[in-house]
């Protein structure tokens, strides 16, 4: 039985980013870049007032302030989108407005707030800096520059950046498909009622949101029925996809057969068993050339795998290199005891506080029990050597949603 650590290890040697393909903009957040992008021109592409207000010299406003004010004339308005019609020569202002470029002569911008404008005239009631409400062309990158680096993850900033520099398509790696198949003859849709004996496929549905999270494209072929026959038929649809992923169906039992159909097909099976809890009967290895991963029956256990070996190799193929969730130190709040020889991995509800992190175990920890994954937010790691912790303690946290990093505001 392989380690969980081993096992992550051994998974992702196997896994290679997939290749190119090119999208538009709009199409690419969240996507990884495949290539450098270099700005065609800088920005600010001229010197452009920062403020609505009057472009001057500011020598020719030295000294003034509310109570002695410079009187300069004013040329003519200047608005965003229009050119220059003139330089500011001595004793005269420009009104201009936010975004519109900096006519020549002028070397700084005064805010309309510090003026008080009359027939023809400006009073300035502030003594300007030099470059005073100016940005500066090129202040933000230089035509040449490299304003995306190749691998970036694209977020809505790296989107703007992409409209910024003119590239309405752009490089991203492929997103992976992944072919989600589940196992067993006790399983019925979801769109009909159980009859006796049979219940809901959960996991079908569990792994395809799960997928999806990863920006990863699920691909549900539905129930395979506990004969090799079916089980053969799904998993030779499921290789026109990039990944495969099948729940059920590892374990010992008779009827068993995920295991028995692999090698039939010819694939490489690496390993059937993690040392953890839950998930100890997981399947890892290559069929077709794609990854394979029989996932075990039991809800969050198949989640619980999912999260700790699917995610990362999902990001990995989208050309992802943050792969991991980020853990955080924690205090306990009750005491854990569990049979050392195996990681456990313990539905938990992380908080902030204002002396850091809290975590508190929740009752109801079976395999089976969807409620307890509902109401948590993350995985109390307990090592593979320990016998668990008492109240109080310092423990290892991996959140697996967001909800820790949200806020909630009475009456919004």
């Amino acid at each position: 039985m392989i380690t969980v650590e081993s096992a992550l290890e051994t998974i992702l040697k196997e896994i290679k980013p997939l290749g190119l393909e090119s999208v538009d903009i709009t199409s690419a957040l969240g996507r990884v870049i495949g290539e450098d992008i270099a700005a065609r021109g800088s920005n600010p592409p001229w010197d452009n007032s920062a403020m609505d207000g009057y472009a001057v010299r500011a020598a020719d406003a030295k000294g003034a302030s509310g109570e002695n004010p410079a009187k300069l004339s004013v040329l003519y308005d200047l608005p965003a989108g229009s050119v220059p019609k003139g330089p500011v020569g001595q004793g005269q202002a420009v009104r201009i407005m936010t975004g519109a470029p900096v006519p020549d002569g002028a070397d700084a911008v005064v805010m309309v707030e510090k003026t008080e404008s009359g027939d023809g005239f400006v009073l300035i009631k502030t003594e300007p800096r030099t470059g005073e409400n100016i940005r500066k062309a090129g202040e933000d990158f230089k035509a040449g520059d490299v304003v995306i680096k190749k691998g970036s993850l694209i977020r809505p900033a790296e989107i703007s950046m992409l409209a910024t520099v003119g590239v309405p398509f752009v490089l991203v790696h492929k997103r992976p498909r992944v072919a989600v198949i589940s196992t067993g003859d006790e399983l019925c849709d979801i769109m009909e009622a159980p009859p006796s004996g049979k219940i809901s496929n959960s996991n079908g549905y569990a792994l395809a949101a799960l997928v999806a999270a990863t920006g990863a494209v699920p691909i549900q072929l539905g129930i395979a029925k506990d004969t090799k026959e079916s089980l053969r038929q799904k998993l030779t649809a499921a290789l026109s996809a990039d990944c495969i992923i099948s729940s059920g169906g590892v374990s010992v039992g008779d009827y068993d057969f995920v295991k028995d159909v692999l090698k039939d097909m010819g694939s490489s099976m690496i390993f059937w068993k993690v040392a953890m809890k839950p998930g100890k009967p997981l399947a890892f290895g290559v069929i077709g050339g794609k990854p394979a991963f029989g996932l075990p029956g039991n809800p969050i256990s198949s989640m619980v795998a999912f999260e700790q070996f699917v995610r990362p190799t999902l990001l990995k193929m989208a050309g992802k290199t943050g792969l991991f969730r980020q853990t955080f130190k924690a205090e306990l709040t009750k005491d854990i005891k569990i049979k050392p020889g195996r990681m456990n991995f313990i539905r938990a509800e992380l908080k902030a506080t204002e002396n850091g992190f809290t975590a508190t175990p929740l009752d109801g920890q079976g395999s089976g029990m969807i409620m307890t994954m509902v109401r948590a937010n993350s995985f109390v790691i307990i090592p593979q050597d320990s016998s668990g912790f008492k109240q109080g303690d310092i423990v290892s946290v991996q959140p697996f949603d967001d909800t820790i990093f949200t806020a909630v505001r009475p009456g919004y």
